[in-house]
């Protein structure tokens, strides 16, 4: 299938591993400029080097914090028009309400929850002069199924699966679709401290982690090549109906109400 994204021009957060240096591969390897942007430089220089000399595509790395309103405006100066933008760069902490304290529940949405909502202001003007462009939001299912053991990610999520919803309604009217991904455990870093910590919840035992494979449908979690995949999907001209909505990729966790 023909996803027609060549010459798009792609800006992913959080592009340094994970999800976003897969998408990264993904857009790449359909012939796309990427612009990556994360607080490590090394990995995505890396991701620079091989992609450019794999496909033939222009690879700008954008490294810095994006935790606040002026680093992500900033980027998106840096960066100027694009097709496609990913939001991906978030890291909320696990644990219940007495676990996270009031500092680190605002560090996790200073990057996450406003930093999806600030760059989306940013280029939501720029897409709408252009009158083209597409916004994905990599969100999380936890805010689809509430968890009261990952309480700040499940409010945060769910924040952002409404204002994904809200804005992707009237986006299609200036030409511009605006969607969300609603991951489940996927096998990356992140998911490996997340599952500590329920292990920790669950046995009283991080070291276990690896036992909760057998909780999950098909005893694996998601791969992030499969997350990109989707990415790329819903990038595309053969989405192009798609908007104001979110598509979860969790095995079915979320529909048979599980947490894992």
């Amino acid at each position: 299938m023909d996803l027609e994204l060549r010459g798009k021009t792609v800006l992913i957060t959080g592009a340094s591993k994970g999800i976003g240096l897969a998408c990264a591969r993904g857009f790449a390897a359909e012939g796309c400029h990427l612009h990556l942007a994360a607080r490590s430089a090394e990995p995505m220089l890396e991701a620079k080097t091989a992609l450019e000399a794999a496909h033939g595509v222009r690879v700008t790395v954008h490294a810095g914090s994006l935790s606040d309103d002026a680093a992500m405006r900033a980027l998106a100066d840096a960066v100027g028009d694009v097709d496609v933008l990913v939001n991906n760069a978030g890291d909320i902490p696990a644990g219940d309400i007495e676990a996270v304290d009031d500092a680190a529940w605002r560090r996790g949405w200073d990057l996450k929850v406003f930093g999806y909502i600030s760059l989306t202001r940013a280029y939501w003007t720029r897409m709408k002069a252009q009158g083209h462009g597409v916004i994905i939001n990599d969100i999380g299912n936890s805010g689809e199924n509430w968890d009261a053991r990952y309480i700040a990610g499940s409010s945060g999520n769910a924040s952002l699966m409404a204002f994904t919803k809200a804005l992707g309604a009237v986006s299609l009217d200036h030409g511009v679709r605006v969607v969300g991904i609603n991951p489940g455990p996927v096998a990356t870093e992140r998911m490996i401290k997340l599952m500590k910590r329920r292990a920790v919840d669950w046995y009283g035992d991080e070291s276990r982690w690896e036992e909760l494979f057998d909780k999950y449908p098909g005893k694996r979690p998601a791969t992030a090549e499969e997350v990109a995949d989707l990415t790329l999907f819903l990038a595309s001209k053969r989405a192009g109906y798609i908007t104001g909505t979110v598509v979860t990729i969790d095995g079915g966790i979320a529909s048979r109400g599980s947490i894992i």
